[in-house]
Formats: structure tokens, sequence, C-alpha cells
């Protein structure tokens, strides 16, 4: 099993280091489930993609913004679980953050845009 504290300090080193600002892993794959580690520098985004059938987010270190367009879903700091949006958006670093994204890829019905 993945060392989720190993992958913390290694991914924000990673996104420090990295021009983008940002550094991720999968480290669960089982049938349509699939868990990734995400680090991003404070400022760094991951720009707007379409959301899976299912997804959530948990913050490990630091703070991120979930942003649908020009608004927000909503501010997550460490130790904080949310249900993704199923409407297309970006997540945006407020501090060096590390967060699990847990997905489901396939469900039957197509991904939300």
């Amino acid at each position: 099993m993945p060392d989720l504290n190993a992958l913390i300090e290694t991914h924000l080193a990673e996104a420090r280091a990295s021009e983008e600002g940002r550094s991720a892993e999968r480290v669960a794959h089982d049938g349509v489930l699939r868990q990734t580690v995400i680090a991003l520098r404070a400022g760094a985004r991951l720009g707007a993609h379409n959301s899976p059938p299912a997804a959530s987010l948990q913050v490990l270190v630091g703070k991120v913004r979930v942003e649908i367009g020009d608004s927000q879903q909503g501010e997550f700091s460490a130790g904080e679980l949310w249900v993704l949006t199923h409407e297309r958006h970006s997540v945006l670093g407020l501090e060096d953050s590390v967060f699990l994204l847990t997905t489901v890829t396939s469900t039957g019905e197509a991904s939300h845009s």
C-alpha cells in the first residue's frame, strides 16, 4: 500500500520544482476506481476539465479552491473531504497543497461536462 506521508513530501517537492507547479501520481486502480495524489504549489492550477461520473477530493495538506467558470464551488483545507461538482471545473492551489482525488471512471453514463 502507498505511504501517503511519503507521497505528500515527494510530490510537494516535485510541484515546488516544476515549472507548472504541480505533480501527480496514481496510487490506486481497481476496476473503475482510481485514486491519485496531486500536489499544487500555491498559485498553480489544474485547468478546467470535465468531471467523471463520480469524484471526491480530500485535502491532505494546504488549501485549494474548486472553481466553476468564474465562480467557486468552495475552498477546502487539510482534513476536508468534498464531493466534486458534475460540471466542468478547475482546481487552484491557495497554499502549497496535496490532495487525494478519488474517481469512478465508468458507471455506464458519460462524463459530465
